[in-house]
Order: structure tokens, then sequence, then C-alpha cells
């Protein structure tokens, strides 16, 4: 049984994945951290991270920001594992990350839904069939309006799978608008839309001579990224210190 605390337990995705672990005969939560105490759990909540002294194998975080530093020296100090889901760090929050993984194993992917990281994994594959056949690769983002940043952490993820896949020759086109002149032969293009209340659509376009070839990834709910949060919870439980993603998860 994998003891998890939730940091960030009464946001949204908080209140998602309480009621994820309630229903995992192999995972149980420990306690709740937020800055606010407003909801109905079956938890403990604390709004103070440090009065937090409950046993856990692992934290899984879907706050701010604005809390990371703190959660870091905390899971450093306890030797907890954090599943750090939350986006939007700066450089040098990205360095204190790497560097507490030094202490404590840490889990983060761009993407927590365990389709997106597989279909990572697939465009890998693709790419060095097609493109390397010279067709021409296109990544377009759907979210819902509210979103703030453009292109997502998820389609530049992509990007990067492709262009991994090709050893890094490839750059990326954001927007052609400004530009009069033919696609060059290595680039891989970028859209994103932003409308209504769409959680996030990706979508993987291979265009070759008289055929395209598209992989496509839908979300209808914030459930899948709560899902695949819990599994990577219960794959870091136990394990050492290090930096770890997704890929790791589905490779077991």
């Amino acid at each position: 049984m994998t003891k998890i605390i939730m940091h960030g337990c009464n946001g949204h995705m908080g209140q998602v994945i309480s009621s994820l672990i309630e229903e995992d005969e192999q995972a149980q939560m420990a306690a709740g951290i937020d800055v606010t105490d407003n909801q109905k759990n079956s938890y403990p909540v604390f709004t103070n991270i440090d009065d937090c002294n409950v046993e856990a194998d692992v934290i899984i975080d879907f706050s701010s920001a604005k809390a990371t530093d703190h959660l870091l020296e905390y899971c450093v100090k306890r030797q907890i594992p954090l599943v750090l889901c939350t986006t939007g760090l700066s450089e040098e929050q990205l360095q204190k990350v790497q560097e507490a993984a030094k202490s404590v194993a840490v889990l983060k992917s761009a993407n927590m839904s365990l389709g997106i990281n597989t279909l990572l994994k697939l465009l890998k594959d693709a790419a060095k069939i097609f493109a390397a056949s010279g067709y021409d690769m296109e990544v377009v983002e759907r979210h819902h309006r509210l979103k703030l940043d453009a292109p997502s952490g998820t389609a530049l993820a992509l990007a990067d799978s492709l262009n991994e896949a090709m050893d890094h020759e490839y750059h990326y086109v954001y927007d052609r608008s400004q530009v009069r002149q033919k696609r060059d032969d290595k680039e891989i293009g970028i859209s994103a839309v932003r409308g209504g209340t769409i959680v996030g659509e990706h979508e993987v376009i291979f265009a070759g001579p008289d055929e395209v070839i598209e992989f496509k990834h839908t979300a209808y709910s914030k459930a899948v990224f709560g899902k695949g949060a819990v599994e990577a919870a219960k794959f870091l439980a136990g394990k050492p210190a290090g930096m770890y993603d997704m890929s790791d998860v589905i490779n077991g």
C-alpha cells in the first residue's frame, strides 16, 4: 500500500487525485497540504507544510510554482519522493529540482497522461521512418481559452521527441505568417489553438507525397492526468534519489 501526501489537495486536480486514490486498492491518502482548508476531506489537511509530520511514501504536487521551493526543501529534509506536476517553473527553480534529485527521487513530466507518454515513445519510431523518407512533420495543439502558455509544454515535448529521433537536426517554426518562403526540409511546425473549454488535444502530422499519417491524443477530462500521477506515485515510492519521468513509469 502506497501512502500518499497530496500537495495542493483542495485545488481541482488535488480533489480529482484524492478521489482516484480513495478508489485505488494499492494506494492510500495519508494527508493533504493546501493554503486553504475549505473542502470536506477524509484525511488530515495541513495549511502549513512544515506542520505535516504524517508518515508517507511519496508526495504528489499539483499546486503553484510559488510553493515549489519550500516543497523541495521539505522533501529533501524528510526524504520523501516527489511527483512534481506543477508547471511554469523558472529556470532557477528547475535547477533546484535537479539539485533536490541528488538527495531524493523526483519525477517530473510535461504531461502526466499515460496516453501522451506512450505517444512520445511511438513518435520516435514513426519519425525514424517517415522523416527519414522526407515527410514533413507538424504538431498542432488545442486547449481551452484560459490557458496562458502557447505552445503547450506537451506540444514542445512531442516536437522534442520527433527531433531527438532525428539527432536534433530540425528546428522549430511557431509562426509562418511573417515569412514568405517555402518550407524548410529540416523544420517542425508547431501551432497552438485556444478556445472554449477544450481540455487538451494534440495532433502530430506526417505529411508526405500523396499520403498523410496522423497521431492524435484527446483528453476529455483532467482525470487522465490524475490517473497518470497516481501511477507515477506508486512507481516512485521507494526509488533511490534521481530524476525520473513518465517514460520510466511506462517502461516499468
